[in-house]
């Protein structure tokens, strides 16, 4: 348990450094696990295919790319979802090129 919070405060500390662009993310790999991991709780919240709603909707919370990854990073803690950096990344690349389009 320990390592797991000491991972994930790093990974706080990490993510504004990649967010930016998101450099090096498989957006492929990154819409897989969103359908994996992300769907079926944006779904029921939200609405929409793929519970896309929430990132459609005029009052998103998510309005930068260090956002988008911080928001990643807490949905990844809050429901111990058990993904990798990588695996955020990857995420984060592809709601970026999907609905985004941060630079």
């Amino acid at each position: 348990m320990r390592n797991w919070i000491v991972g994930t405060m790093l990974l706080a500390l990490h993510a504004p450094g990649w967010a930016t662009s998101f450099v090096g993310a498989d957006a492929a790999a990154g819409q897989s696990l969103h359908s994996k991991q992300c769907v079926n709780c944006h779904a029921q919240q939200y609405g929409g295919p793929e519970g896309e709603n929430i990132y459609l909707r005029r009052n998103r919370t998510v309005k930068s790319a260090e956002s988008l990854a911080q928001r990643i990073t807490l949905c990844t803690s809050m429901l111990k979802l058990e993904l990798f950096p990588e695996d955020e990344l990857n995420i984060a690349g592809y709601l970026n090129q999907r609905y985004y389009h941060f630079p």
